[in-house]
């Protein structure tokens, strides 16, 4: 394998990608979809030897949730693949449009990125969204899925391939590095002759990496504590819904919750609850003193907290439990423990619902709702490439937009500058 060979196709590929029609990428989506579904019998046997050699390994339940397909999240990829044709296609499209006084029309116009570099982790589904987003948005790809896929992604990767020569778009459009070492890695962060852009997906020692040795653009994305912070003027009995909702919907993605930040003044009523509802679910509580004192007696699973658990992301049944005086306490804590990612507040009063929403540091902030819609297809986006959670070009759930940039175009009649 030769990354500065992959480079040159991907970019090749992409000028391809640039000039294709709407119709001939929605072509090519339609045959990946239907692919998936041809070809589930062997996606679903390579994704059990990816899963039989994680278990082998040690990994954590919550990480094997990540890793496992079946044959409804299967369909549901496909799926989101279809949504992926039925969104207008950006490419193209005009941002604003005037005359100058000297005669030219102005615009800006919406182009492909050119080549974008992803690295991610124990997320098979990642490779299909990537893929099409980047197909519909005219953008070549190079993936570098985590070792623990490696059977699933080689036919995944099969499949994607498959369908574009069908359409008879280059190959290179979507390639992927199969090699498991992280030199190929740190080969793909400095192939800026080729890449305009890398996306890491994963946890915070990958984005470390990806910022210290990339010489391409990074967008850091998918990582960061999520937050619920219930006010002293919410309705207690629908809370419970939405705090269950947002831990328990599916405990192992970016976008659950963390941590709870609860009113002290609504704590007492609250947390038995709360402690009634967790112990169903299987969730172990960790409580700093004041709301310690109020769980101990439940039926919950419930221990102290210690250093670095509210820095924590769980990723599995564990909630992170504290005491706040108000708004101003709770939005303090979010700025000391890396709220940029999804976070919301439970409240019935405008004042404190706004202040939050305003004070909030988070890509994605939600008043009375639960931290799970942070996500492409729940956003009316199509699938994403990523939650981004840093503050420039995109943030949040990156849709076909975030994966444009835009060129002036000026058009005239010979003119000449005076």
């Amino acid at each position: 394998m030769d990354l500065q060979h992959m480079g040159q196709a991907a970019r090749d590929a992409s000028y391809v990608l640039a000039e294709a029609s709407t119709h001939t990428k929605n072509a090519a989506l339609v045959a990946m979809a239907d692919a998936l579904e041809k070809h589930a019998e062997a996606i679903l046997a390579a994704n059990a030897l990816d899963l039989e050699a994680a278990r082998a390994n040690g990994i954590g339940e919550a990480m094997l949730d990540r890793l496992m397909l079946n044959p409804a999240r299967l369909t549901a990829i496909a799926d989101d693949v279809r949504n992926v044709v039925r969104l207008p296609d950006p490419v193209g499209a005009e941002l604003e449009s005037r005359v100058l006084e000297n005669g030219m029309r102005l615009s800006r116009r919406r182009v492909p990125l050119g080549v974008v570099g992803v690295i991610y982790e124990a997320r098979p589904n990642v490779t299909i969204d990537i893929a099409a987003l980047c197909l519909k948005t005219g953008n070549a790809s190079i993936l570098r899925g985590g070792r623990e896929t490696f059977h699933t992604n080689q036919e995944l990767v099969k499949v994607i391939r498959h369908a574009l020569a069908a359409c008879e778009l280059p190959e290179a459009c979507v390639q992927y590095i199969g090699e498991p070492g992280r030199e190929w890695v740190s080969g793909l962060l400095k192939l800026d002759r080729y890449v305009d852009m890398i996306i890491p997906r994963g946890g915070p020692g990958l984005h470390q990496l990806c910022k210290e040795q990339a010489t391409i653009p990074v967008i850091i994305g998918g990582f960061g504590i999520s937050h619920t912070f219930v006010d002293d003027s919410a309705d207690l009995v629908r809370a419970i819904e939405v705090i269950d909702n947002a831990k328990t919907h599916r405990p192992s993605a970016c976008n659950a919750l963390d941590t709870l930040l609860v009113h002290e003044a609504v704590a007492a009523a609250l947390l038995p609850a709360l402690s009634a509802r967790m112990a169903e679910k299987g969730v172990t509580l960790v409580a700093e003193p004041a709301a310690l004192a109020l769980l101990q007696d439940g039926p919950a699973t419930v221990r102290a907290a210690e250093a670095g658990d509210f820095d924590t992301e769980w990723l599995g049944l564990t909630l992170g439990v504290k005491l706040v005086a108000d708004v101003d306490a709770a939005l303090a804590h979010l700025r000391s423990y890396n709220a940029s990612h999804s976070d919301a507040i439970l409240t019935n009063n405008l004042v404190s619902a706004e202040r939050f929403i305003n004070g909030a540091p988070s890509a994605a902030v939600y008043v009375n709702a639960s931290t799970r819609f942070t996500d492409g297809a729940q956003f009316g986006l199509g699938a994403e490439v990523a939650v981004s959670t840093q503050k420039l070009h995109a943030r949040g759930p990156m849709g076909l937009e975030e994966l444009t940039s835009y060129k002036w175009v000026g058009q005239a009649d010979y003119l000449i500058r005076q």
